[in-house]
């Protein structure tokens, strides 16, 4: 049976990689020139950026705890969830990148103050 404990544990991870999610995908779809530039590293950083996560969570911190034993489901609920998650709320709730302007160059915003 699982605890509360595990369920708070677990909705915290699941909440940490979602923003982190959400907000790497919103960096490389904002700072970087193509489509699949953006895709690309967004399939192979952010899976990284999980497992840094869920070590340091689940393993250091002990959030989550050993509630669940089945491989299939803690990576459903660890990764695919969250990364669901974030996707959609960039592509659906944020406005798209070619809405939002950003500066040239940090050094010539900085001149014009």
């Amino acid at each position: 049976m699982v605890s509360a404990a595990t369920v708070l544990g677990l909705s915290v991870i699941i909440l940490v990689n979602t923003v982190i999610t959400a907000v790497v995908i919103r960096f490389f779809r904002l700072r970087l020139s193509t489509r699949w530039g953006a895709v690309v590293y967004t399939l192979l950083l952010v899976p990284l950026v999980y497992v840094v996560t869920t070590i340091v969570l689940s393993g250091v911190i002990g959030f989550g705890g050993s509630g669940i034993r089945d491989i299939g489901t803690a990576l459903i609920l660890i990764w695919v969830l969250p990364f669901s998650l974030g996707v959609s709320i960039d592509l659906f709730w944020m406005p798209p990148p070619e809405e939002v302007e950003l500066p040239d160059n940090a050094r010539d915003q900085q001149q014009g103050r």
